[in-house]
């Protein structure tokens, strides 16, 4: 019979003590999620880049056009960029809440978070999908294919410059949508997790990596709202 080394005790031992989460190139949960947050907040760098440039933009045309920015701005629904903005404000308290429960161990109460989650942001893509619906029918779009008509949208014609108000308007919102649509689908992914029983308090990294770009992504449109809507 085979007897076993001091080597093969340490590699069983080892082997016995590292959690399956665990990527063999770290030392410990605790390395791996350090190194998993300074990677989001690398990347989440890019995307206030990204926005930055977007805001830029804004604040030159604002500069050179400050009344046709308040007169075309009276085209949009503050009502309906106030319901989203509640909405995602909501959608942004889920997730913390279900970062806290998978740091207790409540893994259904952290999957029915992530999901409800999901569901407010699906809510606020209605709200928008309402919001481009009514604009596209009153002529209201991008660039050269601008000719507003209708009761709605018919004053834009008398302001001049409106089209790159909404050229504006609809690459920053735009772009925030496929931000929140990449961000339902990631999410959706971490409650099938958590209904499997991946997360616990031991480890929780994915869920809290996914929280960090879901408050971006609602911070965003807490600029884009008054911004657009309001001033």
């Amino acid at each position: 019979m085979a007897t076993a080394t001091p080597q093969t005790l340490a590699d069983t031992h080892a082997a016995s003590h590292h959690p399956p989460h665990l990527q063999h190139h770290f030392v410990s949960s605790e390395q791996q999620f350090s190194a998993a947050k300074l990677g989001m907040w690398m990347f989440l760098i890019t995307e206030i880049l990204l926005f930055s440039g977007m805001f830029v933009a804004y604040a030159v045309y604002r500069t050179w056009y400050p009344e046709v920015f308040v007169g075309a701005s009276k085209g949009l629904d503050p009502w309906m960029g106030g319901l989203n903005t509640l909405v995602l404000l909501t959608s942004s308290f889920t997730l913390a809440l279900s970062i806290n429960k998978a740091q207790h161990n409540k893994t259904k109460a952290t999957a029915w978070l992530l999901v409800i989650t999901v569901v407010l942001a699906g809510a606020f893509m209605v709200v928008k999908y309402f919001e481009y619906t009514s604009k596209f029918h009153g002529g209201v779009f991008p660039g050269i294919a601008f000719n507003p008509h209708g009761d709605h949208y018919g004053f834009l014609q008398d302001i001049p410059y409106a089209t790159q108000f909404y050229s504006i308007y609809f690459v920053m919102t735009g772009i925030h949508g496929v931000h929140v649509l990449i961000g339902m689908a990631v999410i959706s992914r971490m409650a099938y997790r958590a209904f499997r029983g991946d997360f616990s308090s031991s480890y929780y990294t994915p869920v809290e990596i996914t929280g960090l770009y879901w408050h971006l992504v609602d911070i965003i449109w807490i600029f884009l709202f008054p911004l657009m809507y309001l001033i």
